[in-house]
């Protein structure tokens, strides 16, 4: 209950959809798009489980995909189901993304995790998220399970913003690796490769893709904001040249990990 009002208030109060719609919140978005597009064939079923206000479910809903959505938090499904246009094919639910028991085995084709995991915070919470995605996901379908980066946080926040000057922010970090903790009051989970690496010994899965979905766009965000279309279309063109390259990846905000459930 502690974890869904912290969700409740900080959401209440977040424009997610406005964040996305921003020049540097696009980067993320559109790249994220672009790796679903990928993957999306003719007749496919989506799932998109922790979908917020739906940003992601109304755009491939109105490309013409089948789209089902979970959430937790009531006050974003308000306004996912205001934002339905007709004749988009979405439903949206509330529900949990540790318990998707509603819905069968191997049923959807592409399954997206794009938020749950920002908010589990321990270990087997974060394994049962995964792994029900997995679960209801086809033999041969594809998981989009996205991440927020440690480091990027560590040198924006921690030591970009001075965060470290205080004890309480000191005490969520190992002073050895940096690797920082987190609870329901810091309201997000932070993670690196080896973490997600982790997560995912003993699925029935494939990696893909690993996807740094901003890269170096928040360390920049006024300037990216500020771009003028012709070079921000520039910047596009670089950061999808760049943002698999595993010697950077680490260094990204968030973090796509793209994942195929064995089978046919």
């Amino acid at each position: 209950m502690e974890t869904l009002k912290v969700l409740t208030d900080y959401y209440s109060g977040y424009d997610e959809d406005g964040r996305l719609r921003s020049k540097h919140g696009m980067v993320e978005y559109l790249t994220t798009m672009r790796y679903i597009g990928k993957y999306l064939k003719p007749g496919m079923r989506v799932l998109e489980i922790g979908a917020a206000t739906g940003r992601y479910s109304h755009a491939l809903a109105r490309q013409g995909w089948q789209v089902d959505a979970v959430e937790l938090v009531e006050h974003n499904i308000e306004i996912f189901r205001r934002n339905t246009q007709p004749g988009e094919n979405v439903t949206v639910r509330q529900g949990n993304a540790k318990d998707l028991g509603f819905y069968a085995d191997n049923t959807f084709d592409v399954t997206l995790l794009l938020g749950p995991m920002y908010h589990l915070f321990t270990v087997p919470e974060q394994k049962l998220a995964l792994s029900e995605a997995v679960r209801v996901t086809k033999p041969g379908g594809v998981i989009f399970a996205a991440y927020c980066g440690n480091d990027a946080t560590m040198v924006q926040y921690c030591f970009g913003r001075g965060m470290l000057r205080e004890q309480r922010y000191r005490d969520l970090v190992d002073p050895v690796t940096f690797k920082a903790s987190s609870d329901p009051a810091e309201l997000f989970q932070l993670y690196r490769r080896e973490d997600i690496d982790g997560l995912n010994i003993g699925l029935p899965v494939l990696r893909l893709h690993y996807v740094g979905t901003d890269m170096a766009t928040n360390y920049m965000r006024a300037a990216v904001d500020g771009m003028e279309d012709e070079l921000f279309d520039l910047y596009l063109k670089y950061h999808f040249a760049i943002c698999e390259r595993q010697d950077m990846v680490g260094a990204s905000h968030h973090i796509l990990d793209i994942l195929r459930k064995n089978g046919n």
